[in-house]
């Protein structure tokens, strides 16, 4: 950590250099701080390729398998770390290919910095080989973007765009440079940046609309917590359990905001949202006041808005003004850093403890656990569970694992079951909802918490999305665990079909390869699971492992994941079956 903060401090402190573009970029990187990078190389990037080769005792850069893993990758060092992920690609078909990450990253805020090679600027405009106009492109899905055609304004829009990415709520920016502006030189010193005219990433905390905020709370008979991902981002957790405890108040959770608060903590509720718990959704239409934290109201967690919450008066802490009344009408609005605002409303709050209104939620969890959550965990039937699969690991992690899911039926049971005794420890993808997310975000996610166990859940329909990125597992020997769930079926779209479309499975089974071959094809372990007696003894060799591991289990074809809300119902009309 010393020999890199030197390193750092070396490109911010030197006087000015004549260098080249290409060699700026590099030193700029260096300058915020970054050691590992994600991405792919090729012509128009290949001046920065070249330059990375002579500080690789410096930077890390890894080679994925596709400029789309490179985009997951960065997203998962970025989630795990709280540090902005980075990734780098070609002009054309490159650059293009990164953007199904920077739109998961916008959705989801999460701070990227990608960075594009271009054609030479005197033919932009002229469909030159591999050119692709991706500022136009990347425009509906960054927080900002840039492009460079100049080698002497490569130090400050670096540091501008780290800024960016980093501050108030955070999100992507992609920085496009043409090769004539890499090859270009310079006179090199760097400069972070600390702020840009016009842009406020935080605004200050009204202290009457806070002062408003604990008015009500006080006054409440049954009040509600639920709480986002801007309580991690806002690195608020101390805050958010503090606040918690001496109010009394259940608190339940958004996918994104899961692990910010122990899974074990009393007062955790459980997951709102389409698939959350029977308790928390049912019980947000009869909350009288309803605090939302970093969180933005998402039409998963609303359901239908004419029925939502309705009766209750609506806090908001939220640090994008944007979401303030976007989805749902806020009473008080209490803008600014969860982390400081949470600090101002903690004294100013009664101690209270609520109970007849907790049991509402044990009575209602109690119900929850007879008809789902104990055959989703303690199964009797022959098939194997997805719950008693993440029941398996919770028992050989010990809730202390970093758990990175993909999109579908898997993930619900993943974000419904995992426990969490530490923060960042949820990773996947909420807002997008990006299948072939898991395998790359993992690689990301070990590589920037090595210390950590990381296990990838994965259903067999999203694993072949991104399966190549096994190359980049084998080649960093990053020692993620990939767990396959494989129920031969795109599982989600399939439980839709048996619910709305009369069992009509159209194009949703899946015919599969060998999966154990082909992570051995890549030098990985591999095993695989068909039985339940075999379960607990395979989950612990995996969870042992000081390298990869792979692990296909094979669940049952057509099981469902419920507690679930239909699409655009009300979150009262929550089925448990």
């Amino acid at each position: 950590m010393e020999t890199k903060t030197m390193t750092k401090a070396k490109y911010l402190e030197q006087p000015s250099e004549r260098i080249t573009g290409s060699e700026a970029i590099v030193r700029s990187l260096i300058a915020e701080g970054v050691d590992i990078l994600y991405g792919y190389p090729g012509g128009a990037i290949m001046p920065v390729y070249d330059e990375l080769f002579k500080y690789r005792d410096e930077i890390h850069h890894v080679l994925t398998r596709h400029e789309q893993g490179a985009a997951h990758a960065a997203q998962g060092f970025a989630r795990i770390s709280g540090r902005v992920g980075v990734a780098m690609a070609t002009s054309g078909p490159g650059a293009t290919n990164l953007i199904t990450g920077i739109a998961d990253a916008q959705i989801d805020s999460t701070p990227l910095v990608c960075i594009t090679g271009q054609v030479p600027s005197h033919l932009l405009g002229s469909d030159a080989f591999q050119e692709t106009d991706i500022v136009g492109i990347s425009t509906p899905v960054t927080k900002w973007n840039c492009q460079v055609t100049k080698a002497a304004d490569i130090p400050e829009v670096l540091a501008k765009a780290f800024f960016i990415a980093r501050s108030g709520r955070p999100g992507p920016v992609l920085v496009d440079i043409t090769k004539d502006a890499q090859f270009g030189e310079l006179d090199f010193k760097y400069k972070k940046c600390t702020g840009v005219r016009s842009y406020i990433p935080v605004p200050k905390t009204n202290l009457e609309a806070v002062k408003a905020a604990a008015d009500l709370i006080n006054a409440a008979k049954k009040p509600m917590i639920v709480w986002g991902q801007g309580v991690i981002l806002g690195q608020a957790e101390a805050e958010l359990k503090a606040v918690v405890e001496k109010a009394g108040i259940p608190a339940a959770w958004t996918i994104m905001g899961a692990s910010a608060l122990p899974t074990s903590h009393p007062l955790n509720i459980g997951m709102v949202g389409m698939h959350g718990n029977y308790a928390p959704n049912r019980l947000t239409n009869e909350c009288d006041v309803l605090i939302a934290i970093g969180m933005r109201f998402d039409d998963r967690v609303t359901g239908s808005l004419d029925t939502y919450a309705k009766q209750a008066k609506v806090i908001h802490f939220e640090i994008d003004p944007a979401e303030i009344n976007k989805n749902v009408f806020a009473d008080v609005a209490v803008l600014g850093n969860s982390k400081d605002s949470l600090a101002q409303l903690l004294p100013l709050l009664n101690k209270n403890s609520h109970e007849a209104w907790h049991q509402e939620f044990k009575d209602l969890y109690t119900i929850e656990y007879e008809k789902v959550i104990k055959d989703d965990l303690h199964p009797t039937k022959e098939g194997l569970t997805m719950g008693e699969v993440l029941k398996e690991i919770n028992i050989q992690s010990e809730g202390n694992a970093a758990i990175v899911s993909d999109v579908g039926q898997h993930q619900m049971i993943a974000c419904r079951y995992s426990e969490f005794n530490k923060t960042k420890s949820n990773i996947t993808s909420g807002g997008l909802g990006t299948m072939g997310f898991a395998l790359p975000a993992a690689i990301g996610a070990k590589m920037a918490a090595p210390e950590r166990e990381v296990v990838a859940i994965i259903g067999d329909g999203g694993y072949q999305m991104n399966i190549q990125e096994l190359g980049t597992i084998f080649q960093q020997k990053a020692a993620v665990k990939i767990v396959v769930l494989n129920n031969e079926f795109l599982g989600m779209v399939r439980q839709w079909q048996q619910l709305f479309f009369d069992k009509r499975y159209a194009s949703t089974e899946m015919i599969n390869p060998n999966f154990v071959a082909i992570a051995e094809g890549y030098y990985l372990k591999a095993r695989k699971v068909v039985k339940r007696e075999d379960l607990a003894e395979a989950v612990k060799e995996m969870m042992a492992s000081k390298e990869p591991y792979f692990l296909e289990v094979c669940v049952e074809k057509e099981d469902n994941v419920f507690p679930m809300i239909p699409s655009g119902a009300s979150v009262s009309d929550i089925r448990l079956s």
